[in-house]
């Protein structure tokens, strides 16, 4: 029988959507079923959907062979995007560094909303789901899509009342203050809009500084311009005066977490994105420095 293990990012997760997250090819409706047949298992205990995931517990598929033919095309989903959080209504996807979020010049076949509906379609979904919001192109991390046009319009609200939180990490040049609060005003749709982010120093030399921020307000470019008017331009960052030394592949910029209450169910949903390899490896070398 085909054997899953938990891990840490798992473990807040609904058993359909960490089996979503292995068998990705598999529909939403197919889980379900073998859920409530009692073919999913761990340790000889048939699972239910609503039980606990824990870190390191071992799920159990059948190797029936439908579920077979299912893992067996999951190496054709290599370009699926990666899925931090499923529910019904909401669908959490990691975008990686150099992918648009929705079709443009240069991005019109292959974007993240193209990635999330073809993975849609290939489980026998055919509803509305579009991004809540977006991330710039050489800004990596996690973004919310909702299915559905009430799912749409119901988390459309969440960003517009500012009730999620955001936070990001960015190596700057320079030393910056250990932490701060960062008020602003920039340029917005031509007018002057009052921006705020607030920083926090993870670790900072004379040569870098590696920052945790979390916005408030969500301005165009806010913490790419804000620290560039600090004296402290992210790194990579070529439009606003960043270093771009041949190391360093892409802007040093990464969404590394989102909070904000599900408005379907009223649980917190707390979704954590790693620094993506390439970047920790660059701040490595910086911070040894």
């Amino acid at each position: 029988m085909p054997l899953f293990t938990v891990a840490n990012a798992d473990s807040a997760a609904s058993l359909v959507g960490f089996l979503q997250r292995q068998i990705p090819a598999a529909s939403t409706a197919f889980l379900r079923q073998l859920i409530k047949k009692g073919k999913v298992v761990s340790k000889e205990r048939v699972l239910t959907e609503d039980c606990r995931l824990v870190s390191g517990m071992e799920v159990r598929v059948p190797d029936s062979g439908r579920v077979l033919e299912l893992l067996a095309g999951a190496a054709e989903c290599a370009a699926d995007p990666d899925i931090l959080y499923e529910s019904r209504e909401i669908l959490v996807v990691d975008k990686p560094s150099g992918v648009a979020v929705h079709a443009g010049v240069g991005h019109t076949e292959d974007n993240l909303t193209a990635r999330v509906e073809k993975l849609l379609h290939s489980r026998g979904l055919r509803c509305c789901c579009a991004p809540v919001h977006r991330l710039d192109v050489g800004t990596s991390g996690p973004v919310v899509f909702g299915k559905g046009r009430r799912a749409l319009a119901e988390l459309g609200r969440l960003f517009m009342r500012a009730e999620v939180e955001k936070r990001y990490l960015a190596l700057v040049a320079g030393k910056t203050p250990g932490s701060g609060v960062i008020h602003s005003s920039l340029h917005a749709k031509g007018k002057l809009k009052a921006a705020t982010t607030s920083f926090e120093a993870r670790w900072r030399n004379d040569t870098a500084s590696l920052l945790e921020l979390r916005l408030f307000t969500g301005r165009q470019h806010q913490i790419r311009r804000q620290l560039a008017a600090m004296g402290h331009p992210v790194y990579g960052d070529r439009r606003y005066g960043g270093p771009c030394p041949d190391g360093l592949g892409r802007m040093f910029l990464h969404c590394c977490a989102l909070i904000f209450t599900d408005p379907f169910s009223g649980a917190e949903v707390d979704i954590s994105s790693l620094l993506p390899a390439d970047l920790r490896s660059y701040a490595a070398v910086l911070h040894a420095d």
